[in-house]
């Protein structure tokens, strides 16, 4: 089959950063759907990984999203028959689906949104799963609100995973959301995704806040860039807030959250499926219910761009826009 991966790990301008080349195609075991792929989307993570993880076998393949119909199933299969058209955001520690033929456990596995394409969905699971899991799992959004505004700020409101957690809190929460963008057309998709208020990321997040004459806000879910607004973070939130996070804190001191008594909370989508938690069959549960908001025209894809086809040259050129933090909503790449 065809696949596209990299032997040596760096940076992507090099002309072997990611190379297309032929595989074998595996063969389906236990629970495990054989998954033609038709559409996949590019995630940051797959711009640190090339970087910086060497491959474990001869070559590394990346890639996370996918979108595609089932080609063959394991023997413990029960959910999925061959022909059905399925999207989901893979493991950790398996094979990406920058292949023809992808092997993905199908408890982690959504039924495709009925009224979207193959790269429409491609744009999805990813990132709805982690902002799901923030947001209802982590911050607890709908259950008890802090003391303060009842409102929450997304930090990077027009990155894949703020644009979807914009969508899905207007669908399903009464929170004010104050999202944040600093270029013209990112401001634009923020409010087109329903942010109710934008503020500029590129300078100090609390005054603006606080020139919008909203109460501090009970809740943060900060997307990018976490450790340069940190304080910012903790001067503007409400006290006993809850602060989510998805990128790194290295060197940074949690001790500015204890004067307000704040929460961290930390968000990680490959958790279940690569601890094989006892709810690891809760990702296939949130595929499909953000499959049941899409078809309702609840929310929408965030899919910004079909950047071609699935191969070397175009990764490298996609992943080199994601680096460049230019990019907006999802980028993906459509067939081999």
């Amino acid at each position: 089959m065809k696949a596209v991966g990299y032997r040596t790990p760096g940076p992507v301008d090099r002309s072997d950063a990611l190379q297309d080349i032929e595989l074998e195609t595996p063969q389906p075991q236990g629970r495990d759907l054989l998954v033609k792929i038709a559409a996949v989307s590019v995630n940051p993570i797959d711009t640190k990984l090339r970087g910086n993880r060497p491959p474990e076998n001869e070559w590394a393949v990346l890639g996370f999203d996918a979108s595609g119909v089932v080609e063959a199933v394991g023997p413990e299969v029960r959910h999925y028959r061959v022909g059905d058209a399925v999207y989901y955001a893979g493991c950790f520690d398996r094979p990406g689906t920058n292949s023809e033929f992808h092997l993905v456990d199908e408890r982690i596995v959504g039924t495709k949104p009925h009224s979207l394409s193959h790269a429409e969905a491609a744009a999805l699971p990813l990132t709805a799963i982690t902002a799901w899991e923030m947001l209802f799992d982590r911050l607890d959004v709908n259950t008890s609100t802090p003391q303060g505004g009842n409102s929450i700020l997304i930090i990077g409101g027009a990155g894949g995973v703020g644009s979807i957690a914009i969508q899905l809190l207007r669908a399903l929460t009464d929170l004010t959301v104050i999202a944040t963008a600093s270029r013209p057309e990112t401001r634009q998709w923020t409010q087109d995704c329903g942010a109710h208020c934008i503020i500029d990321h590129s300078q100090a997040l609390a005054p603006q806040l606080k020139a919008l004459g909203l109460a501090a806000p009970g809740f943060v879910f900060s997307t990018t860039q976490s450790a340069r607004h940190f304080t910012d973070i903790a001067e503007l939130i409400a006290p006993q807030g809850r602060l989510g996070v998805i990128d790194d804190l290295s060197d940074v001191s949690i001790m500015p959250l204890k004067q307000k008594s704040l929460s961290l909370h930390w968000e990680f989508m490959f958790t279940r499926p690569l601890y094989a938690t006892p709810d690891i069959a809760e990702q296939g549960t949130v595929l499909n219910r953000i499959a049941e908001l899409v078809d309702c025209g609840e929310i929408r894809s965030t899919l910004s761009e079909v950047a071609g086809g699935i191969n070397a040259d175009n990764l490298r050129r996609v992943h080199a826009l994601i680096e460049s933090g230019k990019a907006k909503g999802k980028i993906v790449l459509e067939g081999f």
